[in-house]
């Protein structure tokens, strides 16, 4: 088979990176939104077991189906606006929202709104929102030498020797040195983990019309703007020409037949993303789709062995985990920046876009991510209007009219 022929090892190591990154830092999200609608522990394990279903077939077959590095995730930001407004809603009412909101997904996907309006957003714009996206993990790596530094010292320097003598493997290298520091120092207690399968649990979903308004249609806007455009744009400045709406239309399709069990809404991938799509996954980008595989893969064994890998996963340093996501996006938050900057005429709207959405501001309980894209267009048409352009080395000006280059 062609995608084992694919395979390296540094494509596994990023699927398994783009994992433990993903699941560290918003796991617990997902927890206190299912703790919000009264989950017993089993309901909040069938959430991580359908919520990894989903991203596994979605994953694993849009990737091997187009060749690209194609990851989902479960909505972060969802999750996080359901933990403050599901009060007064029932589980079954909020299975059904879920239902909804994933029925909203597949119908802007199947009817292609959504690829026509991210086509209309100019690249470098997107590069700038990438970059800002990104910027907080590779601030937070290196800010963790605060708690830990030799810890992360030992870690980039790892990198770097690596990135001279082998860039192929310069992140799996990173790993293997974060995890036998912590293990050296006793702090990966893993002698007490038990294995058990997780058991799904089918709740009958109930249409409510309070639900709908207050948590369907929330989720849909959410999912939307803060996880599917800045998720496009990963895809669009690692190089890859995603076909946006067969992809948006599966994961509304994979949302709604296991939101029974507790997935709440399945979006492209976005940090997470941008591992499986860079050079550290493989040197080639035509055999990167392999990591996003990979990482399906083990987003599948964690919702299957739940209670389990959350042990495992919290067994971690936080300091490692953020470290290891820092300066596993370097070249990725370079290139954003890089697309963002080099052309001139744009520079100044894609700076706006690049600082609104590295502020981290949150308006509507939509991230910054959109709100970045929104400032960027403003100036961008505030500009234009106005005549207004941004040469090479030089400050902003007005244009006469009549001039001509």
């Amino acid at each position: 088979m062609q995608f084992f022929k694919d395979l390296s090892i540094s494509a596994l190591v990023a699927g398994f990176v783009a994992v433990l990154v993903g699941f560290t830092s918003s796991a617990i999200i997902v927890f206190q939104a299912a703790q919000a609608l009264g989950a017993s522990p089993a309901e909040t394990a069938s959430w991580l077991w359908a919520l990894g279903l989903a991203m596994m077939l979605t994953s694993v077959g849009l990737s091997l189906r187009y060749k690209i590095p194609v990851l989902t995730a479960w909505s972060t930001p969802g999750a996080a606006m359901l933990v403050t407004s599901v009060s007064g809603v029932t589980m079954p009412q909020a299975i059904g929202a879920f239902m909804v909101c994933a029925a909203l997904i597949i119908l802007v996907g199947a009817t292609g709104w959504f690829e026509h309006a991210m086509k209309r957003i100019p690249p470098a714009l997107g590069a700038a929102m990438l970059a800002g996206v990104l910027l907080r993990f590779g601030i937070d790596g290196f800010a963790a030498m605060k708690t830990e530094l030799l810890l992360v010292l030992v870690m980039v320097a790892v990198y770097l020797l690596m990135r001279r003598v082998a860039p192929r493997y310069a992140v799996p290298a990173v790993l293997g040195a974060g995890i036998i520091m912590v293990a050296a120092r006793g702090q990966l207690p893993l002698s007490d983990l038990s294995f058990a399968l997780t058991r799904p649990v089918f709740i009958m979903p109930e249409l409510s019309i309070k639900a709908i308004v207050g948590v369907a249609l929330p989720l849909f806007a959410v999912t939307m703007a803060s996880q599917n455009i800045p998720g496009v744009a990963v895809m669009r400045s690692a190089g890859y020409d995603p076909p946006v709406s067969p992809i948006i239309t599966w994961t509304g399709v994979s949302a709604f037949l296991l939101a029974p069990f507790g997935a709440f809404a399945v979006n492209f991938a976005a940090i997470t993303a941008a591992i499986c799509a860079s050079d550290q996954a493989d040197h080639d980008p035509a055999r990167r789709y392999t990591a996003a595989v990979s990482a399906g893969v083990f987003y599948f064994l964690v919702g299957t062995f739940a209670a389990t890998v959350t042990s495992v996963f919290a067994a971690f340093p936080a300091e490692m985990v953020v470290a290891l996501a820092g300066i596993a996006l370097i070249n990725t938050i370079g290139a954003g920046l890089l697309g963002a900057l080099e052309d001139a005429e744009w520079r100044e709207p894609a700076l706006i876009t690049f600082l609104v959405t590295a502020s981290g501001v949150s308006i509507a309980g939509i991230g910054a991510a959109f709100w970045g894209l929104v400032a960027g267009i403003v100036a961008t048409l505030v500009l234009r209007s106005a005549g207004l352009k941004v040469r090479p080395g030089t400050v902003v000006a007005p244009v006469i009219a009549e001039e001509t280059e």
